[in-house]
């Protein structure tokens, strides 16, 4: 029953919402129709009340009841006055209409009331006509009391029931019908907008476009529903430069070892070597793809961590606190001493606080993977920007390396005994400058490396 409710059920919100409106004016219709028809059947049932009294009273103007005896006065119209009327004095009849019989249904009735001696009405269904009304009318007389039973057919006023009936039935189908055309109308108008900022949305989503909807001279309603298409605009354009920036930097981080095993392979084939030239052959490519899965692991991982966090990185962070948390991060896993200098003025970066720890995070890492004893955070005011400094003890960075710090995929030694993959640096340089900032090395610091992180005021 309900799988067949919900196949019947119209689809559209434009149908679901004239089908609910038609169905409320149908069910007040209902009940109009039943109200009403039930007032005008109680109107005609008093009309035809009031003509039977008007009726026995001008009859009983016939009777008289002075004497001792009580007599009906013959009249003019006697004929017509006489017509489906009943006298009694008290329970014996004394005239009854000349096309009724004593044992008939209407005079069985106009017993029944003529006993009671009060004024009282009631229905009779006979064979024709089928329907009768009777009225009793008890007139009070010196010696002795007369009862007076007038009858009418009602016939006439049910055929004008009847005529009400029909003529609302046809009036409530009109109506329910023009309910529903205009309802339909009327929402189709009204949703009009609604499938124009779908439609501009799903185009807008397709091409990443910068237009937006916004709130402005729209109804309340449509204002919440662009903010909120305006959102998820929003974050459908940050996903696609999330996917792009992800393509790219496969495409640039991966280009390095495919190109070495591409020469490899094509110094193999050029002529026949040794066993030891193949084996070297083997462990060129085989470094190479390991360089390539970690590269792919890095990126991955990254752009992970970026989909979980939408926002832009335009905003305000208070610098302290966030460098302090990533140092106490230190503390907990290694046994270096790490040191937090950051003067009690309040420092605020242009970037959100998710922006910050990830870009101070890889060089707090380079840090600690080379450092001998301490690492030190130091941050300061500079003239519309802030700097961080991330400083170790270690050895340092060799002076012919210095030029490929920031290429993505080199590592000054990679039988250092340390893991990685050679672009933590290059991932932190280029989340600094997407905001307006710069990661930089400072090649006169002695001992040790210094990396400086400049960053925009917020």
């Amino acid at each position: 029953m309900n799988r067949l409710a919900r196949r019947l059920a119209p689809r559209t919100l434009r149908g679901r919402l004239s089908l609910v409106a038609l169905t409320t004016a149908a069910l007040l219709m209902t009940v109009l129709t039943v109200v009403f028809n039930t007032a005008m059947n109680r109107h005609l049932q008093h009309q035809a009340d009031d003509e039977l009294r008007n009726r026995a009273a001008a009859v009983a103007t016939t009777v008289d009841t002075g004497g001792p005896r009580v007599r009906v006065l013959e009249t003019a119209d006697d004929s017509l006055l006489d017509a489906n009327v009943w006298i009694y004095t008290g329970t014996r009849l004394l005239e009854k209409p000349p096309s009724a019989t004593t044992d008939s249904a209407l005079t069985r009735a106009a017993d029944r009331l003529a006993a009671r001696g009060r004024p009282v009405c009631t229905t009779v269904q006979t064979d024709h006509p089928p329907f009768v009304r009777l009225c009793s009318q008890p007139v009070s007389g010196r010696h002795s009391t007369v009862t007076v039973v007038t009858a009418v057919d009602l016939a006439p006023y049910r055929n004008s029931a009847g005529t009400l009936l029909s003529g609302s039935l046809i009036l409530d189908a009109v109506m329910l019908a023009c309910t529903y055309a205009l309802t339909r109308l009327a929402v189709g108008r009204a949703l009009r907008p609604v499938r124009t900022m779908t439609d501009r949305a799903t185009q807008w989503s397709a091409v990443g476009s910068d237009q937006r909807f916004g709130a402005e001279d729209q109804p309340a309603e449509l204002a919440r529903l662009g903010t909120s298409l305006d959102a998820l605009l929003d974050h459908i354009r940050t996903v696609l430069r999330h996917e792009q920036q992800l393509t790219g930097e496969l495409s640039h981080e991966l280009r390095t070892p495919l190109t070495r095993i591409v020469v490899e392979l094509d110094w193999w084939r050029a002529r026949p070597r040794s066993a030891a030239e193949t084996d070297a052959t083997h462990e060129v490519i085989a470094e190479a793809a390991q360089s390539m899965r970690t590269i792919c692991d890095t990126l991955l991982n990254d752009a992970r961590e970026g989909a979980r966090d939408t926002t832009t990185a335009v905003g305000a962070t208070a610098v302290a606190p966030v460098l302090r948390r990533l140092v106490e991060d230190l503390d907990a896993r290694t046994q270096l001493k790490a040191v937090v200098d950051v003067p009690d003025q309040q420092m605020e970066a242009g970037v959100t606080s998710a922006h910050l720890e990830r870009i101070v995070s890889p060089l707090l890492a380079n840090a600690v993977r080379y450092a001998v004893s301490t690492v030190t955070v130091s941050a300061r005011q500079l003239p519309g920007g802030v700097r961080i400094d991330v400083t170790d003890d270690g050895p340092g960075v060799p002076k012919e390396f210095l030029d490929d710090l920031f290429q993505p995929g080199r590592r000054a030694d990679f039988g250092d005994g340390h893991d990685g993959a050679g672009l933590g640096l290059p991932l932190a340089r280029r989340l600094a400058r997407a905001v307006g900032g710069e990661v930089s090395h400072d090649p006169e610091h002695t001992p040790g490396a210094r990396f400086l992180v400049d960053l925009p005021a917020g």
